[in-house]
């Protein structure tokens, strides 16, 4: 990838793109070419049960360069942006030059621009906000503040019972929270901030072949050792691909229907991806994936 050659090797480096469109390409050979140890900005590739279904590095990659904060979380523990900006954190307190690649666009706008500091939510509001997503999602967003729905993505259920929680366990709406943000951890002049943009047409078919991939690198093997104790309010159940795949080894689907609904959210997904780097990342440095 050419636009390595353009990224100046004295400066931490921001990668943000929608799946599967060469993120983790660019961050190793940006790594190569100028030194740097690649961090991870994705929230599902932190949790450990997941290799092949989210997308992490191999262990052949993970050998060859310096990666941080891919697969080290359990399974069954709550993790949050907060917990990653802190462990970004101390990276940053460190000499070495970061390459901190990753879809989660929440992530990253938390390092560069702040993250507001929130009570924590008690794990009573949590189960509540599970089933209540689950069960009738318009009642949850019709719970809102008003300020808080008129900022939200409301097409986005993970944000949407983030926001409920918030105004149910403090009583102030999330936005309120959001307007006492510190300064950022990782200013935008102090790094060079890329996203990758990758348009429908280019994404889907590299979105079908990935997910073929990964069932050849052992996908179903993976969700297969996930079935004991499955839990769908898991933060680490959400990685897309993974509730299909589990539904067939169940037995409620065919193989067929859950590669093609696997198919569907991620394109879905790549789409809330797109449209989010769109509204705020507009000031990062476009590139064209390849």
């Amino acid at each position: 990838m050419r636009q390595a050659e353009q990224v100046p090797a004295d400066r931490h480096v921001l990668i943000a793109g929608p799946t599967a469109s060469g993120k983790s390409a660019l961050a190793m050979r940006i790594a190569e070419d100028g030194g740097g140890v690649i961090v991870n900005a994705d929230a599902l590739q932190v949790y450990a049960n997941w290799r092949v279904l989210s997308a992490r590095p191999s262990a052949a990659e993970e050998a060859a360069l310096p990666h941080r904060l891919f697969g080290h979380v359990d399974r069954l523990q709550p993790y949050s942006v907060g917990d990653w900006l802190r462990e970004v954190e101390g990276l940053l307190s460190g000499p070495e030059r970061l390459v901190i690649v990753g879809g989660t666009g929440l992530y990253l706008s938390a390092l560069t621009e702040g993250l507001a500091v929130i009570p924590e939510v008690p794990p009573e509001v949590r189960a509540e906000g599970n089933a209540l997503r689950e069960a009738d999602l318009p009642a949850m967003i019709a719970a809102l503040d008003a300020e808080s729905a008129a900022r939200l993505d409301l097409n986005n259920p993970a944000r949407v019972q983030r926001a409920w929680e918030v105004l149910r366990a403090t009583g102030r709406g999330i936005t309120a929270w959001q307007a006492e943000t510190p300064p950022p951890l990782l200013p935008p002049e102090a790094c060079t901030r890329l996203v990758l943009e990758a348009p429908k047409d280019w994404l889907s078919p590299r979105i079908e072949a990935r997910f073929d991939q990964m069932l050849a690198q052992g996908a179903l093997d993976e969700a297969r050792d996930n079935l004991a104790g499955w839990d769908p309010a898991l933060p680490s159940s959400k990685a897309i691909g993974a509730p299909e795949l589990i539904a067939y080894l169940r037995e409620e689907i065919s193989f067929d229907a859950a590669r093609e609904s696997a198919l569907i959210h991620t394109r879905r997904y790549a789409k809330r991806q797109r449209t989010w780097f769109r509204a705020r990342m507009s000031a990062w440095q476009v590139l064209p994936a390849a």
